[in-house]
């Protein structure tokens, strides 16, 4: 087990208050729940125009434009947009493995977790924060309202990173929550010992609209060191002796790059929202870049 992340240098003032231009605009949620900021792809009486119609029979006569009555002797209805609170699921990995690095990884995906969080809370929108490593780890439910957010950041903070890596048994886990369609945001390194195949798998038999950040380093594909190793999985203990020459390099980066199209892949086809989030990088750009359109980006 690692030590949590201070919690200080997770969300100091200048971290919370450069999130809150980033928004979060949901695509094809169904409509459910409170009014708030999110759009609907339906049309309904809400509060923004949108279009109009003919009447048909048992349309709401409240819609009806009468000025176009007037003017053109026909009937047409004024179409709103309705906006809707987006529910909002977020699985950070805190698994051994997110924290190997001397805590680079893990804090990383606790601030894109708190960054998530604070944008859809400000806006009204449920949020529920399921962190996980082989199963779910102190879940917290999905709740609106801006009070919570600095009791979100003072929970995200006493995370530790523990556990080895089941991505496929905690998606499996959450599914069972049977909350309502949303969002699930699934934040971690995608390295589990099932393979991504299994993890893909899962991700399919969820009934959320996904989006996929990978939390990555540049040495994850690039490792810097030649010689001879023992190199010691950080969960399981298992120890491999290894002669690392451009060769071996050669064949680790091909798998890696075989592994990184699959996760490409299975996002363009589904659709779900991908981002590789270099955790080396400040995060709130990063998730700038993906937001600021209002849109998912793959």
């Amino acid at each position: 087990m690692t030590a949590a992340v201070d919690f200080a240098e997770l969300f100091d003032p200048d971290f919370l208050a450069a999130v809150q231009h980033l928004k979060i605009v949901a695509r094809r949620v169904p409509r459910a729940g409170r009014l708030a900021e999110q759009r609907s792809q339906d049309l309904g009486s809400g509060i923004e125009f949108r279009d109009f119609r003919p009447y048909a029979a048992g349309d709401d006569f409240r819609a009806i434009d009468w000025n176009i009555y007037r003017r053109l002797g026909r009937v047409f209805l004024r179409l709103f947009e309705e906006l809707e609170d987006l529910s909002l699921y977020l699985m950070p990995d805190v698994s051994t493995s997110m924290s190997s690095d001397g805590l680079v990884r893990m804090r990383a995906t606790l601030r894109t977790t708190m960054a998530l969080a604070t944008v859809s809370l400000s806006q009204h929108d449920r949020v529920g924060v399921f962190p996980f490593a082989n199963k779910l780890i102190s879940p917290r439910p999905p709740a609106a309202g801006r009070g919570r957010i600095m009791a979100l950041a003072k929970h995200l903070a006493t995370l530790e990173s523990h556990g080895d890596t089941d991505m496929v048994a905690s998606l499996v886990e959450f599914a069972k929550q049977r909350l309502r369609p949303g969002l699930l945001v699934v934040l971690s390194d995608y390295f589990d010992p099932g393979g991504i195949e299994t993890v893909i798998e899962a991700l399919k038999r969820q009934r959320h609209k996904l989006l996929l950040i990978q939390i990555a380093r540049d040495e994850d594909r690039d490792p810097r060191f030649r010689g001879d190793y023992r190199l010691v999985d950080c969960e399981s203990g298992q120890a491999q002796d290894v002669s690392v020459d451009e060769a071996v390099l050669g064949r680790y980066r091909e798998s890696y790059d075989r592994f990184q199209a699959k996760i490409i892949a299975f996002a363009k086809s589904h659709p779900a929202g991908f981002l590789r989030l270099n955790a080396d990088q400040e995060v709130v750009p990063q998730l700038a870049n993906l937001f600021e359109t209002g849109s998912y980006v793959t």
